[in-house]
């Protein structure tokens, strides 16, 4: 693996002697975060892994590394995002705390759009993704609770609702669920989206701590009103501000826990 800065390029090996300069928080985001204007001074880098290169954005003081989840110049689907590539950057960079930031369906007519909510828990019934092809090793799932302490009390001290808990449920996509799906589904958790298990696996895998920040930008399939590709960006576009204004405290207070 290398990574490829604007001004050149340093080998792994060279790299992991620079401890000291590692990026140590990481954030993975969706179509939230690349309508984003909280980034526009953070420096564009490629990160070639062995799954494939990664676009990525790191802050000026070099402590956070902020990763388009689709991609930047070119926009992948969430069917074809490349969570290996994307996970493998940030353990390459040395990140050890991750947050994913994901666009949701609610699956609950008390969770609205414009909710935040910090699952406690997730499922993915198929095509869960490992690391490990050749050998035998088993993670026990879970979320980094001090990593959802931190997004849940950053929230709160700024004056945000933040729903504490819930699972999120992670589809294949690209298309949205049926009805029929948001029916058995909503029996089983809170909100519904297409990344964020397939991410906390892999991180759990390569030893980071990860969390995530779910923002619900529609109702599920069924739930209220038409569900179409249009008017879910609609909402995304509606929710940024309030979106970009917590995010840009939750990347404060991380840069002062994590130095």
């Amino acid at each position: 693996m290398r990574i490829s800065w604007e001004h050149g390029e340093i080998s792994q090996k060279d790299h992991k002697q620079g401890k000291d300069s590692m990026t140590h928080v990481g954030i993975i985001g969706g179509t939230n975060l690349i309508h984003s204007k909280l980034f526009d001074d953070y420096q564009q880098q490629t990160v070639e892994t062995d799954h494939g290169p990664v676009e990525a954005f790191q802050s000026p003081g070099n402590d956070v590394l902020i990763i388009p989840r689709h991609g930047h110049s070119s926009r992948k689907p969430p069917h074809q995002v490349n969570h290996h590539g994307n996970i493998a950057a940030l353990q390459l960079m040395g990140v050890r705390h991750v947050i994913g930031i994901t666009s949701v369906g609610s699956l609950s007519n008390e969770i609205p759009p414009g909710s935040f909510l910090v699952p406690d828990d997730y499922m993915q019934i198929t095509g869960i993704p490992t690391f490990f092809h050749d050998d035998t090793i088993h993670i026990t799932p879970i979320l980094s609770n001090e990593l959802r302490e931190l997004i849940l009390r950053t929230g709160r001290t700024h004056g945000f609702s933040i729903i504490d808990g819930g699972v999120y449920i992670q589809t294949t996509g690209p298309r949205f669920e049926t009805r029929a799906e948001v029916r058995f589904f909503s029996g089983f958790g809170e909100v519904v989206g297409m990344n964020m298990a397939s991410e906390a696996t892999l991180a759990q895998e390569l030893d980071m701590e990860y969390a995530n920040l779910s923002v619900v930008d529609n109702y599920a399939h069924g739930l209220s009103g038409e569900l179409s590709y249009e008017s879910f960006m609609d909402q995304v576009t509606k929710h940024q501000e309030s979106m970009d204004a917590l995010l840009r405290n939750i990347i404060s207070e991380l840069q002062k826990t994590y130095k």
